[in-house]
């Protein structure tokens, strides 16, 4: 099993991965720098896989959480397909290896153009409004097939940013709206292969999918040739120690039972698939940083570090939490800080957060850094993205080299002025 544990904040459990000692990794590639381990990846599929036996899944990973192709490779050894939703990310996933049909797109807001494109690549396709499901049918009628996102009007998840399936979000096409989805079908014989949902991100409770299912059951009586049901992902993972990720054995009890039961009034077995993204990579990935000073103030004392909402941006966008351990100091003496980052901004990490005391020069390790730490990462600042190395059969390999300034001005035309 993976030796990150999301539930530790043993400094030494958490220093060594796969036996390499992540202090000899910063020496090597230097920090800021994203680790990731290729052990915990495999682990969480393996997860989801034990506890969905009972039934025909397939899983997609969301390509979105993280791109980097040697990850999308490993992925694509551990043999699940891609959900991607831009066209870029299908193209990076092709580069990776995934045949067409092994990746869902399901873009949001996009031209039709996009869209034509995907057909033109051989992705299968996943349409979330009205128009273009129109467009769709005015132009390949049921010469090719598309799955339908509906919007089920169920508020979930943990930021009301992350959550997507409520009445006011921009994603799916409303279950009140099934008429004229069903119009549209029937006027252009739109071949429908597969429905898709999808409520928000960490989603605790196996309840909230269920009911997300029931409303997918429903809406498949209206489609006779379905291939799949798509549920979406939404896993909660643990980022502290008292943290409860979703129970994902006890949702697949539940989720096969209703599924099987699905599939015998429908008439046939269909494949369920989910499309984890966050769930797969979030635990296996930290965020190695080096301490430029200790500031100590009237209130507070501050950790400023050589990184900041730059190379993570959940912190400040969602609140999110991020535990943060000093790896360089194992058995310091705990005192609070506020570990900032080195960004015009207020550009805080992690506040109040009772560490081994820190000195300048340690390396300190934000866990939970796989899943939209690199894939939101800017150069704000001007400042460079680090490289990123994936801990893979006991070695850590290099997989994104650090940015330099020629890459920042790589695409800029200087005029005379």
């Amino acid at each position: 099993m993976s030796e990150i544990s999301v539930f530790t904040d043993n400094p030494l459990e958490i220093r060594y991965v796969q036996g390499l000692d992540l202090l000899d990794i910063c020496k090597q590639y230097g920090a800021p720098l994203y680790v990731y381990n290729a052990d915990k990846i495999i682990d969480q599929i393996e997860q989801l896989r034990q506890s969905f036996s009972g039934v025909n899944l397939k899983i997609k990973y969301a390509a979105k959480a993280l791109t980097n192709l040697s990850v999308l490779k490993l992925m694509k050894s551990q043999g699940i397909g891609l959900d991607a939703v831009s066209i870029q990310e299908a193209q990076i996933g092709l580069i990776a290896g995934f045949k067409p049909s092994e990746i869902l797109f399901s873009p949001n807001c996009v031209s039709f153009d996009e869209i034509q494109e995907g057909v033109n690549m051989g992705l299968r396709i996943n349409l979330d409004n009205l128009s273009m499901l129109e467009n769709f049918g005015q132009t390949y009628g049921n010469s090719v097939p598309c799955c339908i996102r509906l919007n089920p009007h169920i508020f979930a998840g943990g930021n009301a940013k992350i959550s997507v399936g409520h009445i006011d979000s921009k994603f799916g096409i409303s279950t009140h709206q099934m008429k004229e989805i069903v119009a549209l079908v029937e006027k252009y014989n739109i071949h429908i292969n597969g429905l898709h949902v999808h409520t928000g991100s960490d989603i605790l409770d196996p309840e909230v999918f269920l009911l997300g299912a029931q409303v997918v059951f429903d809406a498949a009586a209206h489609f006779s040739d379905l291939e799949f049901i798509d549920f979406g992902s939404g896993f909660k993972v643990a980022y502290k120690a008292d943290d409860h990720p979703t129970d994902i054995t006890d949702l697949g009890k539940k989720l096969t039972i209703a599924f099987k039961n699905f599939c015998q009034n429908y008439g046939r077995e269909l494949e369920l698939w989910f499309e984890p993204g966050k769930f797969l990579v979030s635990e296996a990935g930290l965020l190695l940083v080096k301490v430029n000073v200790v500031k100590t103030t009237p209130v507070s004392i501050f950790a400023g570090v050589d990184s900041g909402q730059n190379h993570l941006i959940r912190p400040m966008m969602y609140d999110a939490y991020h535990n943060i351990i000093n790896i360089s100091n194992p058995k310091g003496k705990k005192r609070t800080y506020n570990v900032v980052g080195y960004i015009c901004e207020t550009d805080t990490l992690g506040n109040s957060r009772d560490l081994n005391e820190i000195r300048v020069g340690d390396i300190l390790a934000i866990k939970n850094a796989g899943a939209y730490a690199f894939s939101m990462s800017s150069n704000y600042n001007s400042r460079f993205r680090p490289a990123e190395v994936l801990i893979i059969y006991g070695e850590a390999k290099l997989i994104r080299k650090r940015e330099t300034l020629e890459d920042i001005l790589r695409n800029q035309v200087e005029i005379d002025v």
